[in-house]
């Protein structure tokens, strides 16, 4: 026999001929009279309303709500430490005590210039006096009365200078005497005990930790950064406060709940971050500044709101679509409006009722109006 790739074009279309009509009568064929396609196996959720609070962690770090420099006012030699290192101490208690002697010596000075000033103030007055009474009987010159009123005048000046120098000298005096600023637990001290100090030396620090503070830092791309920038900039955080909680490095969540109460209104560029601070009470002491804790964010409470697999939602040109069973057994499209990812699942802002049945498996060839077979006890 001749191979087929060696007849003529005649051949060819003869053969064609032949079997066009074969093809042909092949697809005319039709299934049986009252054939159906058997139905799907899905598996069904019965979903109801919920409530559910949109959170977000951040990596944070504990700070003192303040942090205090103790320094010294007054130079001279350190005596004495009246604290113990990392202890609590209260407003106004001594932490220090530096020689006082030069101090003292020198408010007796200023005392005794002071006296000085005083008694020059007398004899002024007198001289004012007696030459008013001569200048009224005519008995002196006005130039003597206006000399006699200068130095009255100047006496006066005097006085007063010394008053001041008197008030300064017991200023110094006090500051011998180094008292804690506010209340909060002490640091080391930075300078030992016999040391010479010159004034504004560092001696301790103070830090209050009660409210603590927690600094984090929001990544540029996050809507939680947007959202929280927005309201720095146009102050609505006044009016909105963000719950926050504590994951302390054990993992243990810290009992009381803060409030993020400062946002920066602008983007780091070197970072790509806004800083964001959030207060918690501490009155145990449990927070310790410096600490590294993941901070966590309630964003957003909702109410009324289905919570179902992700994987039971299809992206389609109509927006996302989800499958349901109605009660004659048969597939039913509904477009829903997506809200975030909660605890992975998926929430549902709009477009499912409380008791429908959701299918959660074997919806990817599914058909509007298509029969299927539940395969679990819904």
């Amino acid at each position: 026999m001749m191979s087929v790739h060696r007849l003529s074009l005649g051949g060819r279309l003869a053969l064609l001929a032949l079997v066009i009509p074969f093809l042909t009568a092949c697809g005319d064929e039709k299934p049986a009279a009252g054939f159906q396609f058997p139905p799907s196996a899905v598996t069904v959720e019965r979903v109801t309303p919920t409530s559910v609070d949109v959170k977000v962690e951040y990596a944070g770090r504990v700070r003192g709500s303040r942090e205090v420099e103790v320094r010294a006012r007054a130079g001279g030699i350190l005596e004495e430490r009246l604290y113990v290192e990392g202890q609590m101490v209260e407003e106004g208690e001594a932490l220090f005590r530096i020689d006082s002697e030069p101090y003292e010596i020198a408010l007796r000075r200023q005392q005794a210039e002071l006296s000085n000033a005083q008694a020059n103030l007398e004899s002024a007055n007198r001289e004012w006096r007696r030459i008013s009474d001569l200048f009224a009987r005519n008995a002196v010159s006005e130039r003597e009365r206006d000399q006699a009123q200068t130095a009255r005048e100047l006496a006066q000046a005097q006085v007063t200078v010394a008053q001041a120098a008197v008030a300064d000298a017991q200023l110094n005096l006090r500051y011998t005497h180094v008292a804690a600023p506010i209340s909060g637990v002490t640091g080391m001290e930075s300078v030992p005990e016999g040391s010479l100090i010159q004034q504004g030396a560092l001696l301790t620090t103070i830090t209050q930790n009660h409210p603590a503070h927690v600094h984090f830092a929001l990544p540029e791309t996050d809507a939680a950064a947007r959202q929280l920038a927005r309201s720095a900039m146009t102050g609505e955080e006044r009016n909105h406060s963000y719950h926050a909680r504590l994951m302390l490095p054990g993992g243990q969540v810290y009992e009381q709940s803060g409030a993020v109460d400062f946002t920066n209104s602008s983007i780091d560029p070197r970072t790509g971050t806004v800083t964001a601070r959030a207060v918690f009470p501490n009155g145990d002491h449990q927070l310790v500044p410096g600490q590294f804790v993941r901070i966590q964010l309630v964003l957003q409470h909702l109410d009324n709101v289905f919570l179902i697999p992700p994987s039971a939602v299809a992206d389609t040109r109509s927006g996302s679509q989800v499958f349901v069973i109605d009660d004659e057994q048969l597939a039913q499209v509904r477009v829903v409006e997506l809200g975030p990812v909660v605890d992975g699942r998926q929430v549902i802002l709009r477009g499912l009722e409380a008791g429908d049945r959701l299918v959660v498996n074997g919806h990817v060839a599914l058909r509007p109006g298509a029969p299927v077979a539940v395969q679990n006890g819904e």
